[in-house]
């Protein structure tokens, strides 16, 4: 799915085949989850390929890497320039891409001594995730923001979201929906949420939150399309029967929910405006315009 023979990638300063590159079975990211990554996805636009909001995801990758006492030393322009060249390389439009900051050897717990930075990327035309999803509050909790740096997009702390998924999706749900430590939404396995009551969204507040790009982006979209949105601490059950919900991520893009915790959203999706906030997106990224 990932990679054949003639993938290329990008890999401490070299651009080489994917089939031909190692990794080190001493490196501290290995053995306890001390790397840092990105999600970006690129597009084929009215003019060529576009990598959507690459500069907000370096500085992320940055900003993370910093958190973590990563030394990472690369330019916002550097990392968008070898990005175009790799998905140029590849012969790739619509791609998702991933940059991967990892630590060199070192079995102590201590801030790394050196990293490497990985670009790697696949084509993919379409979400993660499929539409009028099935959700359930899940058992697993969001890490505490007084034990992670929950604002870094790290490794290590995706194994709380393959335990949330994974569980979800053996109960024959689609997805989770992950509480924070107070028992308030926070986010799913790898995307943000927002639900619709009366014309107004409601999305987490920051706190125990990755505050997405994507996130980020609806913002800005409702603002153009004057639709009320509002950042607070609610339950799952103020969430259960609200008129319209959706996950948002760059991977996920704009995904409906059906139901939470089998309770159906009550709204006729093409009828709410969670429905125009997901064309406006589609929209933006393909034709750089709302």
């Amino acid at each position: 799915m990932y990679y054949n023979d003639n993938t290329v990638i990008y890999f401490d300063g070299n651009f080489m085949k994917a089939s031909e590159a190692g990794t080190d079975l001493y490196g501290q990211s290995l053995h306890y989850g001390y790397s840092v990554f990105e999600g970006i996805k690129s597009y084929s636009t009215e003019h060529g390929t576009r990598i959507f909001k690459a500069e907000e995801h370096y500085e992320r990758l940055k900003r993370s890497a910093e958190l973590m006492h990563i030394p990472f030393n690369y330019s916002v322009e550097q990392l968008t320039e070898l990005t175009y060249e790799l998905l140029d390389r590849n012969g790739f439009t619509d791609a998702y891409i991933r940059p991967l900051v990892t630590c060199s050897p070192n079995m102590s717990l201590s801030k790394g001594k050196k990293s490497y930075l990985s670009l790697l990327a696949w084509e993919w035309s379409n979400g993660y995730l499929a539409d009028k999803m099935k959700i359930m509050t899940s058992e697993f909790q969001r890490p505490n923001p007084k034990a992670f740096k929950v604002e870094a997009k790290v490794g290590g702390h995706y194994v709380n979201s393959i335990l949330a998924c994974q569980d979800a999706k053996d109960k024959g749900y689609d997805e989770a929906l992950v509480l924070d430590e107070n028992g308030y939404v926070a986010e799913s396995s790898g995307a943000n949420v927002f639900y619709e009551k009366d014309g107004v969204l409601f999305t987490p507040a920051k706190g125990s939150i990755l505050p997405g790009i994507t996130r980020q982006t609806v913002f800005e979209i409702c603002y153009e399309l004057d639709i009320p949105v509002q950042e607070k601490f609610f339950t799952s059950e103020e969430m259960q029967g609200a008129d319209a919900g959706f996950f948002c991520g760059t991977a996920a893009e704009i995904v409906a929910l059906d139901s939470l915790d089998d309770i159906p959203f009550t709204r006729n999706w093409e009828d709410t405006v969670s429905n125009k906030v997901q064309q406006a997106y589609s929209k933006l990224v393909r034709v750089l315009s709302l």
